[in-house]
């Protein structure tokens, strides 16, 4: 810290660059330093000209306190912000299994870079919520329980730039994205939209990600999706337990929990359908051995295995069964979920609260991540828990999936 006198505040000189405007970037930098009593002053803005020149700021910071500037420099550096002085980060060995340092940095999802002898290098597995770790001339994203002793862990605030995503600035481009939320009267804008994203996707060679809830099958959303995997668009499917229950419950029983697919009548005894459903893949061996006997011949899993697309079922504390298929084991099952994330360029939510966050939060903030569900309180805790990048579509999960399916058959 740079300090003339005890009793004078803390300055810093901090840099930013990028569209800080459009995305609105400076002024909550602005109102982070008078959040936290501080003060500030502009030495140097230039502003971006076209579509990819970014702009530049300069700014002179003060705070009242060494413990207030640390927290202010905390949020600055979320915004995009780097201090100018410091030199290249400062590390610290880790001394026993999954015990980071105190002064640890902890990770947004936001693209960041260290300063690694005098140069910028790119963090690698970038997610939130995690260590830096050092190792040789790189650095990389690391969780808690993944720490060994020994690692070079990253300390403190200095050396560190954080690069926010920024808004689109081609308006006319899946517009619906630079909204929060998008309302039921937007829906067949955002299915349009959603579909060319897709295409767009798979254009570039990267995956799209589908984590979904029994809802989908609930709502009727099961043959939309099944053909979706089977059309191609599908890279991988993460999902709870349930979902693939009642998905088979389905297909053999012609029932999701009990009620029938058909009329929406619930059928006599019903309620034991879901186990009846269980103890049949249990006496095939697996989902898998259920499809290549015959037993198993329609709907989402069952095309999933058709088509050699991978599927992650993670277990949760109120699962019958389960399914033993099913990954029981949380750690387990969270790093089957990373591993399929990764490279992903889309993530498609649906009606999974408790799924889409999680798959948010491993997530880096240039994924693009589409959450739908009826309830909107849903997609806005998705973004409120640290996904800035999802966009939230409020409907129907089954009518979603069906318009989403006719207009890809359309294109």
């Amino acid at each position: 810290m740079n300090s003339n006198a005890t009793s004078a505040p803390l300055q810093e000189i901090v840099e930013a660059e990028g569209h800080l405007i459009d995305s609105h970037i400076m002024e909550r930098i602005f109102d982070t330093v008078v959040e936290y009593q501080g003060r500030f002053e502009v030495q140097h803005f230039h502003i971006g000209r076209t579509n990819s020149e970014p702009s530049r700021l300069r700014l002179r910071v003060e705070a009242p306190s060494v413990e207030t500037m640390n927290r202010m420099l905390a949020q600055l550096i979320g915004l995009g912000c780097s201090p100018t002085e410091g030199g290249d980060i400062e590390c610290r060995m880790v001394e026993k299994d999954c015990c980071a340092p105190e002064d640890f940095y902890s990770t947004t999802n936001q693209r960041t870079l260290v300063r690694l002898n005098g140069g910028w290098v790119d963090v690698e597995k970038q997610r939130m919520d995690a260590t830096i770790v050092v190792d040789g001339g790189g650095a990389s994203c690391r969780r808690l329980r993944d720490l060994r002793a020994g690692d070079a862990v990253v300390v403190g605030m200095r050396g560190i730039r954080v690069i926010p995503e920024s808004k689109e600035r081609d308006r006319n481009q899946f517009a619906f994205m630079s909204n929060g939320v998008s309302s039921e009267r937007q829906v067949e804008t955002a299915v349009r939209q959603t579909a060319a994203l897709m295409k767009q996707i798979k254009a570039e060679g990267k995956k799209i990600v589908i984590v979904a809830g029994p809802v989908v099958i609930h709502t009727g959303g099961a043959p939309p999706l099944a053909a979706l995997i089977h059309k191609g668009y599908v890279d991988a499917l993460l999902a709870g337990n349930a979902l693939g229950v009642h998905d088979i419950e389905s297909s053999l029983l012609g029932t999701s929990l009990g009620v029938r697919t058909a009329d929406g009548r619930l059928e006599e005894h019903g309620h034991r359908n879901h186990m009846r459903a269980i103890n049949a893949i249990y006496h095939a061996g697996g989902i898998r051995k259920a499809v290549q006997s015959g037993k198993l011949t329609s709907g989402v899993m069952c095309e999933c295995v058709k088509a050699g697309i991978p599927f992650v079922l993670a277990g949760s504390l109120r699962d019958d069964g389960p399914l033993p298929d099913t990954i029981t084991d949380m750690n387990a099952a969270q790093d089957a979920y990373a591993a399929h994330i990764r490279d992903a360029g889309l993530i498609l939510c649906l009606g999974s609260m408790l799924h889409s966050i999680a798959v948010g939060n491993m997530s880096p903030s240039w994924v693009k991540l589409v959450c739908v569900d009826i309830n909107p309180a849903v997609v806005t805790k998705v973004s409120d828990r640290g996904t800035g990048q999802a966009v939230g579509v409020v409907t129907d999960v089954g009518l979603f999936l069906d318009m989403l399916n006719r207009s890809l058959e359309a294109a």
